[in-house]
């Protein structure tokens, strides 16, 4: 089964154009060297696939024949995913909410005086 194909069908991609797309840009390794979306994919194999600025690390178990049920897909790969690799992406969320809290939406125009009445006190 293509690389594209694999990925789409267990669930890493919603769609395989953007499976294909991942595999042009280089987000994806089988074996430690970036492949091209034609590529097979064999059973024991590791992948290795860059996606939402996590570095997930993969083995096939099993080639599935068609898209498969999201409780399904533990039956297909072996997540070997470092945990360190999610707590980076809790530090960013934390700061990403340091500025503004999630559903507050665009500053007012009272927001943009305080931040301009800020931004001058410490000026003088």
């Amino acid at each position: 089964m293509r690389i594209d194909k694999y990925l789409w069908t267990i669930r890493y991609f919603k769609t395989r154009s953007i499976a294909t797309a991942a595999c042009k840009k280089g987000h994806v390794k089988i074996n430690a060297t970036s492949v091209k979306p034609s590529k097979e994919v064999f059973i024991g194999e590791k992948i290795n696939v860059r996606k939402n600025q996590i570095n997930y690390e993969l083995e096939v178990i099993n080639i599935p024949t068609s898209r498969v049920g999201a409780k399904l897909v533990d039956l297909y790969r072996l997540d070997i995913t470092p945990k360190e690799a999610f707590k980076d992406t809790e530090l960013l969320k934390y700061s990403k909410d340091y500025y503004r809290k999630k559903g507050a939406g665009r500053p007012t125009k009272k927001d943009r005086r305080d931040i301009e009445d800020f931004g001058y006190e410490h000026e003088n």
